[in-house]
């Protein structure tokens, strides 16, 4: 990656343009953000695209579908585009948030702790932090009933039982999804790319992890939908029976 890529290319028209159709008329950031941010957790999907972190933003957008690495550049760059104060903090997370979508080989070659990251805003001076977007709501619900069912804490994108606590007043600030499973802290950056190219970066294969990856993501994103699709078909017979919408919190 050369050291002027740009992954948050928030000037891009795409990004651009996206960013001011979302925000529409909201009047303060907060507002802005929380529409920014269900935008980014549903309108793409949680899966893993074949550049793995190294995927601009705007073509997460073309892609419909990230991780947390690429969601986050994501979020981070409509941020900008929408004048709000953001930051991109990354960490190491336990490789446990992907068992059950990463198996076998693909598993077991994957470091101990892999890199990871969720965002931060700034709000009347305060710096607020979010990891709400990473999984689109069907996925985060069938995530969490299918740890329950197995009698795990980790898996399938999601860590229950986050000793974090609420860093915010509202629930775009107050939910997280994979914070439990944190390992280490690298700090915040202005940009993805200044972390990928530093040595704190774990997600940096070799031609055989790469050559591996690229070959399992199609079954691995396949498993994602699967799993998915549990929570729409529920979703679609609760909605049948009783007559009326039926959400699920993240």
């Amino acid at each position: 990656m050369a050291k002027s890529t740009v992954l948050a290319d928030f000037d891009d028209d795409l990004v651009r343009s996206t960013a001011n159709r979302i925000v529409g008329n909201a009047d303060n950031a907060e507002e802005k953000f929380s529409r920014l941010l269900n935008y980014v957790r549903d309108d793409i999907k949680f899966g893993f695209p074949a550049s793995g972190d190294l995927t601009k933003a705007s073509e997460t957008i073309k892609l419909g579908l990230g991780q947390c690495n690429t969601k986050a550049t994501l979020l981070l760059a409509l941020c900008k585009a929408t004048d709000i104060p953001a930051r991109i903090h990354f960490s190491l997370i336990s490789k446990e948030i992907q068992k059950g979508f990463f198996k076998g080989l693909a598993y077991r070659l994957m470091p101990d702790e892999i890199s990871h990251s969720w965002l931060e805003i700034e709000i009347d001076g305060e710096w607020k932090r979010t990891d709400g977007f990473i999984n689109d709501t069907s996925l985060q619900a069938s995530s969490e009933g299918e740890l329950k069912r197995r009698g795990w804490k980790t898996g399938f994108s999601v860590a229950l039982s986050s000793p974090y606590k609420d860093c915010g007043t509202c629930s775009t600030f107050g939910t997280f999804q994979q914070m439990a499973a944190v390992t280490d802290d690298h700090g915040v950056f202005d940009e993805p790319a200044e972390y990928f190219q530093s040595a704190l970066y774990e997600n940096r294969p070799g031609p055989i992890k790469l050559l591996l990856y690229r070959i399992s993501v199609a079954a691995i994103n396949r498993r994602v939908e699967a799993l998915r699709a549990k929570s729409d078909t529920a979703l679609s017979r609760r909605t049948a029976q009783s007559g009326t919408s039926v959400s699920f919190n993240t």
